[in-house]
């Protein structure tokens, strides 16, 4: 017989507890902070314990239960390096008062096993409840999924399975309270990005950067390398960087940068014969492991860096020493791994697995697929990037309501008729098919449908929908069946090919959501970092940050960038620029004041603003008035307290070249400036040439002097300028027909002198 699980599992009582519901503004906090991998939780002995809203776990609404046997849930993943000893879940939920308490419950499974049988009272119908489910840690694996299903019947007698009064809700404030142990690991490269990355790990990743000295611009280099590849590895988690010098973290993971020679407390360093990576245990009582990146020199630091991030599979033991790295083909504009190419059609086969391009059942979801588009895309008067969508469905026994439809960024874009076709067809469709049967008969559809240019945005998700309409059956016309599936070909294709790259800058849009212009080039190979004189750990934490944002955005380590000081700046002229630091310690704030919409002297901050700010429609510059808006004022301000500021403006070093000035002043606005990154609600406000970041809003203050960045074509450029200019339209037009009467006129007269003379 097998085992009874838990002889402390929490037993059930009739009632749930009753909880108030949240309110929108509790709604809007819930997953605002995601909790990073330097939080452990609670620390147990041999382990730690956490608790995970399914907001954090990726449940950005409450799950909706429908039907007779609704089933909704979240994912959840446990570390390579723990396994869970317990887990509780607490549910917070409220269901139809229409429920029948006898036959209708709530189903908790994991991985779909039975966990726990919850009763739905009718005297807590309507409002919200919470109850703490005990889970069998044994049914945890590393990839798990929790379901709550909803087993539900409004009346005894024959009832309608797609009935509205069958519903519940569970909150995403509901949590799933973890212990885990952990397990003993062995240091071994082979096992790289683990344990300092797990994927299996869903909270933002914080890794500390240790250097054991002051680092040089070549050391902060290979750092940046290092931060590109774990932000690339992270994704949508986020990375954060902190970074110390001279000391290490009490405990945990990090990652040390070290010159041969070099002493840091509590870690000992094995000798560098030359570019070196290696892993090693922390020392008792610290938990965790240290990842050393070390050199005899700045370069071979670099090339340690880069052998790392470019080719981490191929290492292995405790330690390997780089004797040769080389770049067999440089990257070369828009090759980013992330980003849709722009010069072929891109299947869809691509840009997800085949299995996730099928759908089953009625409530099923949309096929979702992520598109990293390069943000300087010209679109300009038309249609917008063609799908060239095949796909597969089931085809419909009556003329119904079902469709396909698409939509992007949850806009909607088309939708296309699943056909009806009378069973009594489908014989002669069989015998006659070699002749080539109708799309309605076969299942099989394919359709070119235009994205809008407006709705494909740097990062856009492609949604497309099967729905089918739910057949009136009415009561006592037994279960409803699930036998409906819809299926999007990979040989589907997005093509961007016919689309130039050209736009306006500045732009930090591009910047805050692609690391655009920077990220134009994969590997940063045209971008010069300038840091501030005497740069400070926060100023290392930033820059870092900032690399790993690049990585996320662009899916390939920043093996090329180059860090310099104010003083090198000259040099890099034919580089973009990403400038770092705050008044008083970058002097590029005061020598470029004049080409930058901010500056400042002293505690004296001067603001250049426009029309932007007061909402005004410039009439003479049309629909792009408000967007291009130039400056109309300056403002200045003396304060004791600073502000997060992000500007960018074209290159006073060279025409068509860009900087990007990420401003903070020492104390709290660094610390905005990080937040602000990684926020997703920030990140859309950060906006025009220059944002003043305050907590969690965003003001627009300058859309700065504009310039362009790429090329078309003459005849292109020449409609495009055109089209915001009709009087120069209407006058080329008249001097066209002058040109071309007098032409007419002079041959006309030669014509008719001709005759006379004859």
């Amino acid at each position: 017989p097998a085992d009874t699980f838990d002889p402390q599992a929490v037993k059930q009582a009739p009632f749930a507890l009753t909880t108030p519901p949240l309110s929108p503004e509790q709604q809007k906090l819930l997953g605002m902070r995601p909790p990073t991998t330097a939080n452990p939780g609670t620390l147990v002995p041999g382990g730690r314990r956490q608790t995970l809203t399914f907001a954090d776990l990726g449940a950005l609404d409450p799950l909706q239960l429908r039907g007779t046997e609704g089933q909704n849930g979240v994912p959840f993943s446990v570390r390579n390096d723990e396994v869970v000893t317990s887990a509780m879940l607490h549910l917070v939920y409220s269901y139809s008062p229409a429920l029948l308490p006898e036959l209708s419950q709530l189903k908790v499974l994991v991985n779909g096993e039975v966990a726990a049988t919850l009763p739905l009272p009718q005297a807590q119908a309507g409002v919200t409840v919470a109850r703490d489910v005990s889970l069998d840690p044994r049914f945890i694996t590393e990839f798990n999924h929790l379901n709550v299903q909803l087993i539900g019947h409004y009346t005894r007698r024959c009832e309608d399975p797609a009935n509205s009064a069958l519903w519940a809700t569970v909150s995403n404030a509901s949590s799933l309270d973890l212990t885990y142990a952990s397990l003993p690991t062995k240091p071994d490269l082979a096992a790289l990005p683990q344990p300092f990355f797990d994927r299996r790990d869903v909270r933002r990743l914080e890794l500390p950067f240790v250097f054991a000295g002051k680092p040089d611009m070549q050391t902060l280099a290979a750092a940046g390398a290092i931060a590109s590849w774990f932000g690339s590895l992270a994704g949508y988690r986020g990375a954060i960087f902190p970074a110390q010098v001279g000391s290490v973290p009490l405990s945990g993971d990090a990652v040390v940068f070290a010159l041969a020679g070099s002493h840091l407390d509590d870690v000992p360093l094995p000798d560098v014969p030359g570019p070196t990576i290696a892993v090693a245990p922390r020392t008792e009582p610290a938990r965790g492991q240290l990842l050393l990146v070390l050199g005899r020199n700045g370069e071979e630091l670099r090339a340690a860096a880069n052998a790392l991030a470019l080719g981490q599979n191929t290492l292995s033991g405790t330690s390997a020493t780089v004797s040769q790295l080389t770049t067999l083909k440089p990257r070369v504009p828009y090759d980013a791994p992330n980003w849709l190419p722009s010069n072929r059609p891109v299947r869809f086969g691509e840009l997800a697995e085949e299995r996730a391009l099928s759908v089953a059942g009625y409530d099923a979801g949309a096929i979702a697929l992520n598109l990293h588009v390069p943000p300087d895309l010209f679109m300009w008067n038309s249609q917008g990037a063609p799908l060239d969508l095949r796909y597969r469905y089931t085809v419909r026994p009556h003329p119904d309501r079902s469709s396909l439809n698409i939509s992007v960024n949850r806009n909607f874009v088309q939708a296309l008729q699943i056909p009806a076709v009378d069973p009594s067809r489908f014989g002669l469709s069989r015998v006659f098919g070699r002749f080539g049967a109708e799309m309605s008969s076969t299942g099989v559809g394919r359709s070119v449908v235009h994205v809008p240019p407006l709705l494909l945005t740097p990062r856009a998700q492609l949604q497309m929908h099967f729905f089918y309409d739910v057949p009136n059956t009415g009561e006592c016309a037994g279960r409803l069946l699930q036998n409906v599936e819809g299926s999007i070909d990979p040989d589907s294709t997005i093509d961007l090919s016919s689309f130039p790259h050209y736009m306006a800058l500045p732009d930090l849009a591009a910047f805050a959501n692609s690391g655009f212009p920077f990220s134009r080039m994969a590997d940063l190979s045209e971008t010069a970092v300038i840091l501030p004189n005497d740069p400070s750990p926060s100023d290392y934490s930033l820059f870092l940050l900032t690399m790993g944002r690049m990585g996320e955005s662009t899916g390939y380590p920043v093996t090329g960038v180059t860090v310099a000081g104010a003083a090198d700046v000259d040099r890099y002229a034919d580089k973009d620029l990403l400038m770092l630091g705050g008044p008083g310690r970058q002097p590029l704030l005061q020598r470029w004041a004049k080409s930058m919409p901010f500056s400042s002297d002293g505690d004296t901050s001067t603001f250049t603003l426009s029309d932007l700010v007061f909402k005004l429609v410039d009439w003479w510059h049309g629909p792009r008035g408000l967007e291009r808006a130039p400056a109309r004022a300056d403002l200045s301000l003396v304060s004791s307290g600073g502000n997060a500021l992000i500007t960018g403006f074209e290159s006073p070093l060279r025409e068509g070249r860009s900087v990007v000035a990420l401003i903070s002043a020492p104390g709290g606005s660094e610390a905005e400036l990080n937040s602000a990154l990684l926020d997703a609600d920030v990140l859309p406000q950060i906006q025009g040439a220059m944002s003043v970041i305050h907590g969690r809003s965003v003001t627009v203050t300058s859309n700065g002097e504009t310039y362009y960045f790429g090329a078309l074509s003459p005849i292109e450029y020449l409609r495009w300028v055109l089209s915001y200019h009709p009087l120069l339209l209407v006058l080329g037009g008249v001097f066209a027909a002058i040109v071309i009467a007098a032409l007419f006129y002079r041959i006309l007269r030669a014509i008719a002198a001709r005759r006379l003379k004859d």
